[in-house]
């Protein structure tokens, strides 16, 4: 297995270096990185790693980093999610009967808050079957290519490129294994609004809300 690990980015210039030395300590990957305005891209310090500048929003970006992959798996990895050491034993062993997955989400917090989020989480995705960006999705490279990728569409890219896999009868791996989330946003827009909100979006966009029309709900 040669694994392309695709990490989109915006603004990221804080985190994107220390991310990079963390995969590198897990092992020899290839690692693209796909920014959306180039910022982050200049302050890269490791020369091995793949730049791709694209049209800002995730699924285009994603895109593009897959174009440049060399690798027959994808790894689709947010900058504030951490892997876990062995993550990629657990991609092929999950790709031994499947064509795609995703890990657990763990958050990077004591707070008994996102214990109760990781909790509904985890029976979102064995109801579901649909886990989201966050949890570090990732796929062949025949999966991907037979559902052309991730959709142009401003949000919920992560959510409906698993409802792709799914209605083309590519089968989906809940990994047990979680990925370390980091709380910032959270923090940031505050528990309960950022969680309520997140639900309402995902409610709309199953009932058939426009991703467009979403977008102005998240910023």
């Amino acid at each position: 297995m040669k694994l392309s690990i695709i990490i989109p980015v915006h603004n990221e210039q804080e985190r994107i270096n220390s991310l990079i030395e963390h995969l590198k300590s897990l092992g020899d990957f290839e690692i693209i990185v796909s920014d959306s305005n180039g910022e982050t891209n200049n302050i890269i310090i490791h020369k091995d790693i793949i730049k791709k500048t694209s049209a800002k929003g995730r699924g285009n970006q994603l895109n593009a980093g897959a174009e440049k992959a060399t690798g027959d798996v994808y790894l689709f990895l947010h900058c504030d999610t951490v892997l876990t050491e062995g993550f990629d034993f657990e991609i092929e062993k999950g790709l031994k009967t499947h064509s795609a997955g995703a890990f657990a989400l763990k958050i990077d917090s004591k707070s008994l808050f996102f214990r109760l989020i990781e909790k509904g989480v985890s029976i979102r995705n064995k109801i579901t079957k649909i886990p989201y960006g966050d949890q570090a999705q990732f796929c062949s490279r025949e999966a991907f290519d037979k559902i052309k990728g991730f959709k142009d569409i401003p949000i919920m890219e992560d959510v409906r490129i698993m409802k792709d896999f799914k209605k083309s009868g590519i089968k989906i791996y809940l990994s047990k294994m979680p990925v370390l989330t980091s709380p910032r946003r959270w923090e940031k827009e505050g528990l309960v609004y950022t969680t309520l909100r997140n639900w309402f979006i995902i409610l709309l966009y199953n009932m058939g809300v426009s991703p467009h029309a979403l977008k102005r709900l998240y910023k």
